[in-house]
This record gives structure tokens, C-alpha cells and sequence, in this order.
């Protein structure tokens, strides 16, 4: 099984640089529901900051399954694995300066929550992982 591991120089790089992505779910109808979303990866694990009255994390606390897709041009990346949902303020604090390190400081937003995404597999366009 490929895994964040085996990202090459270049598939570091291209998580690290500033991309938006899609977030696929399996939404209450059983179709995958897709929203856009930045991300961050630490420690191994995707994290996702959004509120808590969203239709993704009602998707992921009914069905755990989540993929994060980045695209730019030819290259592209696809982390799929099991996700929860995190309420913990310091979990919280965290997402929120990992996001701001890689897209901008978000809103200020009482009701937020993080996905995180511990990865079981990832795919990604040739140059990207060994």
C-alpha cells in the first residue's frame, strides 16, 4: 500500500505549496458529496478546519470514509482513509495554525471542528511518489 510515506521531494513540495482540493464523502443518499476545501497534512495525518453544522461532518460522523484530492495542471494527489471529527479546542487550535501556515488565518468561527483524515492510502501523478 502506497502511503504518505513514499512521497517523493517533489510530492512534499506540492502538498506543502498553497492548493485547494476536494473533499469527497459518502453523503446521506449514499452519493459521494464533494466540497472544496484547503487542507494540511502533520504528523501523517489530514486535517480539514470547518464548522460543525456542515453537511461533511454529518457525512463523516454517519460514514467515516473520506478522500482529500489536490489537482494543479498534471500533478495530483489522492489521500483516501478514515476520518472523525474533532471538538477538542486544542485540536482545534492546532488545525486552525496549521492552515493559517499554509493558506491564510481563518475567520474567527466559535462553532469550528476539524476532520482529520488518518490516510490508508494515496495515489498521485507519476514524479510524485516512489
Amino acid at each position: 500500500m502506497v502511503s504518505l510515506a513514499s512521497l517523493m521531494p517533489a510530492g512534499v513540495e506540492f502538498l506543502a505549496d498553497r492548493h485547494l482540493a476536494t473533499l469527497s464523502t459518502i453523503g446521506p443518499s449514499g452519493r459521494i458529496h464533494v466540497v472544496a476545501v484547503g487542507f494540511t497534512v502533520h504528523e501523517g495525518d489530514v486535517r480539514i478546519i470547518t464548522s460543525d453544522a456542515t453537511q461533511k461532518v454529518r457525512n463523516v460522523e454517519r460514514d467515516a470514509r473520506a478522500t482529500v484530492a489536490q489537482v494543479s495542471g498534471a500533478q495530483w494527489l489522492s489521500i483516501a482513509g478514515s476520518a472523525v471529527i474533532e471538538r477538542d479546542p486544542d485540536a482545534v487550535a492546532l488545525a486552525v495554525r496549521l492552515y493559517a501556515g499554509r493558506y491564510r488565518q481563518p475567520r474567527v468561527n466559535p462553532q469550528r471542528v476539524v476532520i482529520k483524515i488518518t490516510p490508508e492510502s494515496v495515489m498521485g501523478s507519476a514524479g510524485l511518489l516512489a
